[in-house]
């Protein structure tokens, strides 16, 4: 199942050499992306304990910070997770990660926190000893053009989101099996990416990305009930709108979605990327449609200074 990063994949983009050398963020220190290192304790890598955000950097813009920082520290909130510096802080060791890097452009940043170092393996939080882990991963990540230019393949698995009451996926936590036991699944059956259906049979999100159909010049996507609040989600929906035409945020089924004239998924790395074929069924004409181009462009127009 291993591939290099360049293939078709929602999260796929161009290798680049630069990323061999890029310095890593630590709980305040930069050091070499190989010697970057959190304890075997960590509640992060015990039991995905901890919350993350990814920014996208285009031409000296962090995409939607301050939709990330909300999200960001409503999830830390919501697990009583002490990030233990102020938003202000948290973006301030952002930039510095990007300046220590000398990026302007075409990067993507991952910033995770965890719950800190334990004093033993076990689930109480209450072992806690020291404060949060803070780590940033900055790397130049430009989305696959090819994922653009040909579209991607989804497959419906059999894995279902979840409920706020059994996992709540808007946390943005670090605990994502379920999401990739999906992906496995659609990998393995040929596909990119893992379309998902809520508990009651409706479309959900992808394992990764959020998902939309077009539908009589509408776009489509779910009401949120069961899937993770994406900010490039709602940003295409809001630039949409705006640009006078309607996006719904509803239930509709994969019958629906089978016979939509197009469909498209949304994240941070990638923005808005084509969707051609979901169940070895061909969405519209099976090409990237012009309504998924004009949702691109109102994105771009909407995030862009």
């Amino acid at each position: 199942m291993t591939a290099d990063a360049s293939f078709r994949s929602a999260q796929g983009y161009a290798p680049d050499p630069r990323n061999d050398d890029v310095l890593v963020y630590v709980n305040g220190e930069f050091v070499p992306r190989q010697e970057a290192r959190v304890s075997v304790f960590d509640s992060g890598f015990v039991l995905g304990d901890g919350v993350w955000e990814g920014l996208r950097l285009v031409s000296g813009t962090l995409i939607s910070l301050d939709a990330h920082m909300d999200r960001l520290f409503e999830g830390a909130n919501s697990i009583a997770l002490d990030i233990g510096m102020t938003r202000e802080a948290v973006v301030d060791a952002v930039w510095q990660t990007l300046g220590r890097n000398g990026m302007t452009d075409g990067a993507h940043v991952r910033l995770m926190v965890t719950r800190g170092v334990k004093r033993t393996v076990n689930q109480d939080p209450r072992f806690i000893i020291g404060g949060a882990t803070i780590v940033i991963v900055a790397e130049y990540k430009m989305p696959n053009p090819e994922s653009k230019a040909r579209g991607l393949t989804l497959f419906t698995s059999t894995f279902r989101t979840s409920g706020p009451d059994i996992f709540d996926l808007r946390l943005n936590s670090h605990s994502r099996l379920n999401l990739i036991q999906a992906l496995i699944q659609a990998i393995n059956a040929g596909a990119d990416e893992a379309l998902m259906l809520d508990p009651r049979g409706f479309v959900a999100s992808c394992n990764s990305t959020n998902f939309f159909i077009v539908r009589r010049g509408e776009l489509w996507t779910s009401s949120g009930l069961y899937s993770f609040k994406g900010i490039t989600q709602r940003t295409v929906i809001d630039a949409w709108e705006s640009a006078g035409s309607r996006a719904r945020e509803c239930d509709y089924t994969l019958a629906q979605v089978y016979s939509a004239d197009e469909a498209f998924v949304t994240g941070t790395l990638g923005g808005v990327t084509p969707v051609v074929r979901i169940d070895g069924r061909q969405i519209g004409d099976g090409k990237p449609g012009p309504l998924t181009a004009r949702a691109f462009e109102l994105y771009t127009a909407a995030v862009m200074p």
